[in-house]
Parts: structure tokens; sequence; C-alpha cells
């Protein structure tokens, strides 16, 4: 550096044959942005990785060190340089919104390829459709943890154990005729059914009973909190249902 000496670092990180510590790779990026030049150490065998922590007095690898302080690993050097660390037992409503960003925009696709132009009546139409695959194939991925978060708040579910493992089923058919336009005898009421009961349980819990719950809407083991969102998606589909249902009407006349 002119006027100055070079930030240095140095970092101990795992690398070996079969192995390279990812965590290792992101700690040295993030002092390469910091502007440090790094003595980057490896660790090339599982023996030499534990006397180095039992030497350091450390639990794990990477081990970053500035002007010979130890630093610690990279959530460590986040710290330090006063950048946000997540939380992993923080619940947040990303997940859901990253699947109703891309589901909106496979609907704005559709339509502009099918149509010429991006916002059709068809569109509004694919987005709660496409919406409804999505999240039921979250679901699908473990249907027996989704079903056991799935009692803690569905009326149904807590009557009749079973409709939990065929929900995510009945989302996705119904989400697919939707997206279709096929058998709407058969999609707008299975999505009347299911979105009217899943509204009607998450008001129940959230505004009535003032439970604080994670919502099984994108599969069990998520951080999304029963809120807002997860009673706005099951409106989505009795709305939706709603409306096949009356476009529907005047062909059954």
């Amino acid at each position: 550096m002119p006027g100055g000496s070079a930030k240095t670092a140095i970092l101990y990180r795992m690398v070996m044959d079969k192995h390279v510590c990812p965590y290792g790779l992101k700690a040295r990026a993030l002092l390469r942005r910091k502007g440090y030049q790094i003595e980057d150490r490896w660790l090339r065998t599982r023996q030499e990785t534990d006397a180095f922590k039992a030497e350091r007095g450390v639990r794990t690898t990477p081990q970053a060190f500035i002007d010979g302080v130890r630093i610690g690993g990279y959530d460590d050097l986040r710290r330090h340089f006063g950048l946000k660390v997540g939380d992993p037992t923080a619940t947040s409503y990303t997940p859901v919104l990253a699947v109703f960003a891309v589901t909106a925009l496979m609907a704005l696709a559709l339509s502009y390829a099918s149509f010429g132009s991006a916002f059709t009546v068809r569109t509004g139409e694919w987005f709660i459709g496409l919406s409804m695959m999505a999240l039921a194939m979250l679901k699908l991925q473990n249907v027996e943890t989704f079903s056991t978060m799935f009692l803690n708040y569905d009326l149904l579910a807590r009557r009749w154990v079973p409709y939990g493992k065929i929900y995510p089923f009945a989302e996705l058919g119904a989400g697919a005729l939707m997206v279709a336009g096929a058998l709407t005898w058969l999609s707008a009421p299975v999505a009347l059914f299911i979105g009217g009961v899943g509204a009607v349980s998450v008001f129940k819990a959230v505004y009535l009973d003032r439970r604080e719950l994670k919502c099984a809407c994108v599969g069990g083991g998520s951080n999304v909190p029963l809120g807002f969102i997860s009673l706005t998606e099951n409106l989505m589909m009795v709305a939706m249902a709603v409306w096949m249902g009356v476009m529907a009407a005047p062909l059954v006349a």
C-alpha cells in the first residue's frame, strides 16, 4: 500500500484431497475484499487439522489471525468487519416470498410467450396455479415432516390426521389443473376447500389464539412464521377457485 504497510492476515483452513472447507474459501474471499494480503496456510489432513485445533485451543476451522490476534472463523470475521451474521433459528418470510417472486416471473414469461403480452388475465391465473404447485413441491420433499408441522394449527388435520399427508397432493393437483385450464369442476372445489380450511385455521391460530407458530407452507422444518403471508396464500387459493368457478359458469350454462 502506498504510504504505509499492507494489511496482512493469516488464514488456517482445511484443503484436503477430498474436501475443501467452503467456509475457508468464504473467509479468504472476505479478507481479500477487505484489502488484506493473506498468508494462506493449508491443513492437508485430518490429523494435521486436529493437531492445529488442539494447539490453538479452538474447536473449528477456518481460523483467521489479523495483526497476531485470533479473530476466529467466517462468522467471527463478519462480526469483526461489522457485517451481519445470519441466525439459522430466526424466522423469515424470505422462503415463501422467493417462491412467489419466481412463480410471478414464470407466469409473466408464459403469458408473453403465449399471447405476446406479459400482462393478461391468464398471468394472474397462472401465478396462483404455479404458486400452488411450487409450494406443494416443497411440501412433498418430506411429507412426514410437513404433516407433523401442519398439525400444529390446521383444524381439519387435527381432527383427521391423514389430511396432513393428502394436502400437498391436493394442492399440487388443483394447481396443475388451474394452470392447464382443465377440469375446473374438480380443481375449483378442491382449491376452495383446502384454501378455506387453511385460511380459517391460520386466522384462528394467529389472530384469535395469538399463537406464535412456524408455517408449514414451504414444507416442514422451515422458519417461516405463521401470519399474514400464510393467510394470503390460502385466500389466493379461495379467490382463484371462485374466479374459475365464475368463468366456467357460462360454459356450463
